[in-house]
């Protein structure tokens, strides 16, 4: 699994010290949001991945106010002045319940809409490397959005990566971890929004990629580290506290080594 440290401050693209990377690269989920406004950009010095900010666009405003066309037109800007983005999500449309009452639609009018924006980023901008989404909220309905993708063309088993939506909030339960494995075993190769620990360590081995902000919230929750004292009052933009972070869940995630069938 690629695991992508999400990161509020996207100048660590570009800026941050290798010496945080523990000799790894790190590659990092960054917001549109974070990026839109900048007038400078700089080349990346590390993979990364882009989020279209569509939670917050929508939780906002109740609707997608950014055109595709501008959307893409960005987007293009990201890959010719930063470079090494490996994928960016579409202008989907979540479908937790707290969304759809944002919206006054439904999880068939989302699926749809997710769909149709997909199709047309494409048209706009072939050879960027958009990443299809599922949405939904119950299982069936993730089902019936990869039949509307089949009968608009897309084949989601030929997709790099293909983001699962809607689930960051219940990735460790049980439905959560059975959709999963029924679409890994169909063939996707699904990048998890939002996965944190718990999930991870159910079905982290079926994903392709995820990407997780909950170092952030989870360092601003205590005081920073003893080396940051000087630095800052928590850890909760601090690289050190993030690359240490991720390094201890891609331990944890990690199996112990099979004994030796010569072991005595």
């Amino acid at each position: 699994m690629r695991f992508y440290l999400g990161t509020h401050q996207p100048d660590w693209l570009s800026h941050l010290n290798h010496q945080w990377f523990e000799a790894d690269q790190v590659p990092l989920f960054v917001s549109h949001r974070r990026l839109q406004d900048r007038r400078t950009l700089f080349p990346a010095n590390t993979p990364w991945a882009l989020d279209s900010g569509g939670f917050t666009e929508i939780s906002m405003y109740g609707r997608w106010v950014t055109s595709p066309d501008t959307y893409a037109h960005d987007v293009r800007r990201y890959v010719d002045e930063i470079g090494r983005l490996e994928f960016a999500a579409p202008q989907d449309w979540m479908c937790e319940p707290v969304m759809l009452s944002k919206t006054g639609l439904t999880v068939a009018d989302h699926q749809a809409r997710t769909t149709a924006n997909l199709l047309e980023l494409r048209h706009i901008a072939p050879d960027l490397p958009w990443a299809p989404v599922l949405q939904g909220w119950e299982p069936d309905d993730y089902r019936r959005h990869a039949d509307l993708y089949e009968a608009a063309g897309i084949d989601l088993t030929a997709e790099p990566v293909v983001g699962l939506g809607s689930v960051c909030r219940r990735q460790s339960t049980a439905p959560v971890h059975r959709l999963v494995e029924e679409l890994a075993a169909a063939g996707l190769r699904l990048h998890g929004f939002g996965f944190k620990t718990l999930g991870l360590r159910k079905v982290g081995h079926l994903l392709a990629s995820a990407d997780s902000l909950a170092w952030s919230l989870n360092a601003r929750k205590r005081p920073a580290m003893a080396e940051c004292f000087d630095a800052h009052e928590h850890c909760g933009n601090c690289p050190r506290f993030a690359t240490r972070w991720r390094r201890q869940l891609l331990d944890s995630l990690t199996p112990p080594p099979a004994p030796s069938a010569y072991a005595a």
